[in-house]
């Protein structure tokens, strides 16, 4: 029970067509690497340094996840990348991260819940947020669960519980983590606390390029560092362990021995 997962570590830019020029080449990467599952940041379609809102936003049957599907289909891998989508309202658009299964088919998608109004910064100027009490997104990849999240979401235990308690034994978090004072410190300890509370193994993809951090990570279900990436991107692929996170749920049973649960509001 191993499931080959790559982490697309990338640089993206406001022109589209170049993005898909780089997905493509990373999911050919992937492939050759023997992967069965790809995952690329938040904003993989699309990024404005200065903000991403409706201008940058497609459709669910635009080009860039008609491409992701093609890919996944051709090379017989899942792929899970963050987007941006139309928002109910023109004035603002929907952050997204969309499932794509190995047969092309559209696995399932997530919106953003927690929108980045912290650190100066107000994504909720630009985009909508998505349902809090929506069914979480879990996509099963080589007889592992993975439950998605997104960025901003990893500073809320509550949206990672909910998805383990959905079922996921892996957390996937693609992200454009954005720079500043002890961000890059945040969101490594976020992730290996992510990993341990929950008995899971981790994997967060961040976003290289101006403004953002990169520095992807991959953690074990008691927290162990499997791989860590700097800031300039970069396309490893990495073995995630079924067995390792059993083993680890058998001798840490917190999940077992909690005393609340997760109700959205």
């Amino acid at each position: 029970m191993t499931v080959r997962v790559t982490v697309g570590q990338v640089e993206v830019s406001a022109d589209h067509a170049v993005n898909r020029d780089v997905v493509n080449g990373v999911v050919r990467q992937a492939a050759e690497a023997g992967s069965d599952l790809v995952v690329l940041p938040e904003y993989a379609s699309g990024y404005d340094p200065r903000g991403v809102g409706p201008a940058q936003a497609e459709p669910l049957d635009g080009p860039f996840v008609s491409l992701l599907r093609a890919l996944a289909r051709e090379h017989g891998l899942a792929v899970v990348a963050g987007t941006t989508l139309p928002g109910e309202s023109p004035e603002r658009g929907v952050n997204a991260v969309v499932a794509v299964g190995a047969d092309g088919e559209l696995a399932g998608l997530y919106r953003k819940v927690h929108l980045y109004d912290a650190f100066g910064t107000r994504e909720s100027d630009r985009l909508e947020p998505g349902p809090a009490a929506a069914a979480p997104l879990t996509l099963a990849v080589g007889g592992l669960t993975f439950g998605v999240l997104t960025c901003y979401d990893l500073r809320f235990p509550e949206s990672a519980r909910r998805l383990v308690d959905a079922g996921a034994q892996v957390l996937l978090v693609p992200a454009a983590w954005a720079a500043g004072p002890l961000k890059d410190d945040h969101w490594r300890t976020l992730l290996r606390a992510r990993a341990i509370e929950n008995t899971a193994a981790v994997v967060g993809v961040g976003m290289a390029g101006r403004g953002v951090t990169g520095r992807s990570l991959v953690a074990g279900p008691d927290g162990s560092v499997l791989l860590e990436l700097g800031e300039h991107p970069e396309v490893p692929t990495t073995t995630l362990d079924g067995e390792l996170i059993a083993t680890t749920r058998a001798s840490n049973p917190s999940l077992r021995n909690r005393r609340y649960t997760v109700i959205p509001r």
